[in-house]
């Protein structure tokens, strides 16, 4: 009895000096649109791009070129996540926030790391409570703060605004019917007393993007934007529905759509516009969902609308009848430029199709745009006619076609970040092509997307090396001169996302474990340091009690890093993070840094187990490889079940083996691991179930098999 006393006693006392920690870190200040916008703020970050014109350029240069080499570890904290980390922290008055795997949301100390408080949106309860059938992609790119306020999205579709002091909610709304093939990854976008959201789902059923505003203090909706217009015989809900309409063919509305926009959107406040950016076509193959072709609008696009009303302004197609998953999803970034003696208020975007564009924002009319990658889709960007001239056979009308960059994109939503300074973008570049196949099996015109299962449009697709470039790089892009002023090439491709600074730096992380600080207007590295794990997410800077810091998340993230891609000499599996294994971090760094930081586990491979009393059946096998595409396995668990580090690599689990059925059953079709984001799939067969084994046990005894899984 003394001890538990004693016990409770120690509670007590800790409770209480977390809630003073609280209390005095964790503000309820009231964030305005002034402070959004203020540029010369080095205290927070308070935006995902720091600021509304989103170009994560700092002022501070406390760290500079001259003393970067000096940068070392000032904290770190360990974090519970155990799979991507891809996310924007933000800084409001000396508290960090993020948001983790499942969409926990917590708070830091960003002086110290210590941990403030958490907020669960209990995404698993969630999923299994409403029967919702298959949701992936357990990461998110950041949060948003207003008012007093943070506004989270969940994966599972919602909205959901919690108190910034203590993490205590105040709405939730959903922003999608739970039976919809949807997903949220993106951060929302807090603005005018509203906040803005947007989804994905683009690839797993026929479906008609759109973006909302709600309301920041109720969660109500204020406006809808349609990114791909309905059936004509039910009306269209305004003109700019109308206009898009007729660039589509065949009955669009039931065979595909797409469009969804899950990232990348920015506030003009100048011109009292949102801007974003759309996605690709659904599905990819535009002779599926269009069969008589037309530039299917809004598709990959850069979209303004009313900020107050949702109404359209103007719009840019960047691939015009997309055919290739080049969606416009990227960055959307203000900057004020010179040209040819006039001052332009301009949109910079870099997108997957391989073209910077420089865009007047305030009548959409594209500048430039020119290719800062290979790009062998599109002969030119015409600018008399304001459109892309697309290269007579990019659409693969003989069946298959080596296209440039692949559908990972030149530059994916790893983000870019613009110093307005050197007047240089700096842009994390993937040099991949892919082969496109379409032999007409199961890609005929009107064939319908079934809702739930991924569907392409194609009877296979590869990834390629380009063979001009490196697999991958950083580059430097003047958007005046409209061209590349310098280039580090990199082994990977999937470089972390960038920030860049005044004091001439530019900071990005690696697939292999290395965060650099390289000279802005060089390319020369000046700085690394090796943090034991792949990094996908962006860092960030801030300044307090006189200390400039660079804080960012450790731990890669997304389609490729699930090894999605495939395996061998392009797969992500070869840089050996593993799941459960490596630790997922926030690390800090100032130039006085005295942190002692453990050292990860060394990286390690898979090492696929042989069941000697598993008889591999090739039909069933060959089978398998079907149903493990075709219900998106291959984005946790990899193409040819050769696992990245997004979810454990199936060669190797016991769940699989001999006389595991019942678990493996348990776990599929009973979501028995929705905890830890596995979702559930109850409408695949016994059969469907037993030629996944199969398929995984081939792949364990074999190897990857030609076109296994993708």
């Amino acid at each position: 009895m003394k001890f538990k006393q004693s016990n409770l006693r120690v509670q007590i006392i800790m409770a209480a000096s977390l809630l003073a920690m609280t209390s005095l870190h964790a503000s309820d200040r009231v964030i305005t649109d002034k402070e959004l916008s203020d540029e010369s703020n080095t205290t927070d970050w308070l935006a995902y791009g720091r600021t509304h014109s989103e170009q994560r350029f700092s002022p501070l240069k406390d760290i500079n070129v001259e003393n970067v080499s000096g940068l070392k570890p000032e904290w770190y904290a360990p974090l519970p996540d155990r799979s991507d980390i891809v996310g924007t922290p933000l800084v409001v008055d000396g508290v960090m926030y993020y948001v983790g795997e499942m969409n926990r949301t917590r708070a830091f100390d960003a002086r110290t790391g210590k941990m403030l408080w958490e907020y669960d949106p209990q995404v698993s309860k969630e999923i299994i409570d409403n029967n919702m059938k298959k949701v992936f992609w357990k990461h998110n790119r950041g949060l948003s703060t207003y008012g007093d306020k943070l506004f989270i999205t969940t994966w599972d579709g919602r909205l959901i605004a919690i108190t910034r002091k203590d993490g205590k909610e105040v709405w939730q709304t959903r922003t999608f019917d739970h039976d919809q093939p949807l997903n949220i990854t993106g951060h929302p976008k807090a603005f005018d007393g509203k906040v803005f959201v947007g989804n994905g789902g683009t690839e797993l059923g026929p479906m008609r993007g759109y973006v909302t505003a709600y309301d920041a203090e109720t969660g109500k909706q204020v406006w809808r934007f349609y990114i791909v217009p309905g059936n004509p015989a039910d009306g269209f809900e305004d003109a700019a529905q109308e206009m898009a309409a007729k660039t589509w063919t065949g009955r669009w509305w039931e065979n595909g759509g797409g469009g969804n926009a899950w990232h990348g959107w920015t506030y003009d406040e100048k011109y009292n516009q949102l801007i974003f950016g759309t996605g690709n076509g659904g599905p990819w193959n535009i002779k599926v969902r269009s069969p008589d072709g037309g530039d299917n609008l809004f598709l990959c696009s850069v979209v303004a609308v009313d900020a107050d009303t949702g109404e359209y302004k103007w719009h840019v197609q960047t691939a015009p009848g997309d055919t290739w998953d080049y969606n416009s999803n990227m960055d959307i970034v203000l900057a004020d430029l010179k040209i040819d003696g006039k001052d332009v208020d301009a949109v910079l975007h870099a997108p997957k199709n391989g073209f910077f564009y420089t865009i007047d924002r305030s009548n959409g009319k594209v500048l430039s745009a020119e290719k800062f990658a290979d790009a062998n889709w599109s002969t030119k960007y015409d600018l008399k006619e304001q459109r892309h001239i697309v290269a007579e056979d990019a659409r693969y009308p003989d069946g298959e076609k080596n296209i440039y960059p692949s559908a990972f994109g030149a530059h994916s939503w790893h983000a870019m970040s613009y110093n307005p300074e050197l007047n240089l973008a700096f842009i994390p570049t993937n040099h991949l092509g892919n082969t496109f196949k379409d032999d007409g099996k199961e890609t005929k015109p009107g064939h319908k997307m079934a809702s739930h299962k991924l569907y392409l449009g194609l009877t296979g697709w590869e990834l390629t090396k380009d063979p001009h470039e490196s697999r991958g790089s950083l580059q430097a892009w003047d958007p005046v001169k409209n061209k590349r002023v310098w280039q580090v090439n990199q082994k990977s491709p999937w470089g972390g996302g960038t920030l860049t600074t005044a004091g001439n730096l530019v900071f990005q992380g690696q697939p292999d474990g290395m965060l650099k600080a390289y000279d802005a207007r060089t390319g020369d590295v000046l700085w690394s340091y090796d943090v034991g794990l792949g990094i996908s997410a962006p860092p960030i800077t801030y300044k307090l009690d006189g200390k400039q810091m660079v804080s960012l998340l450790v731990g890669p993230g997304g389609a490729l890093a699930s090894n999605f891609g495939g395996s061998g000499e392009l797969g992500f599996e070869s840089h050996g993070w593993k799941y459960g294994v490596h630790e997922r971090r926030i690390m800090t760094f100032s130039l006085d840094g005295k942190a002692v930081v453990p050292e990860q586990p060394a990286p390690q491979l898979a090492k696929p187990i042989i069941d000697e009393k598993f008889e591999v059946d090739a039909k069933k096998a060959e089978a398998g490889a079907g149903v493990f595409a075709e219900n998106l396995c291959v984005g946790c668990h990899g193409a040819g079940a050769v696992a990245g580090m997004k979810a454990p690599d199936l060669r190797e689990s016991p769940i699989l083996l001999t006389g595991s059925e019942k678990a493996f059953e348990s776990v599929v079709r009973g979501g028995a691991l929705l905890a830890n984001g596995m979702p559930k799939f109850p409408d695949l067969t016994d059969a469907e179930l037993e030629s996944i084994r199969h398929f995984v046990r081939r792949q364990a005894r074999d190897g990857v098999k030609s076109g296994g899984g993708h």
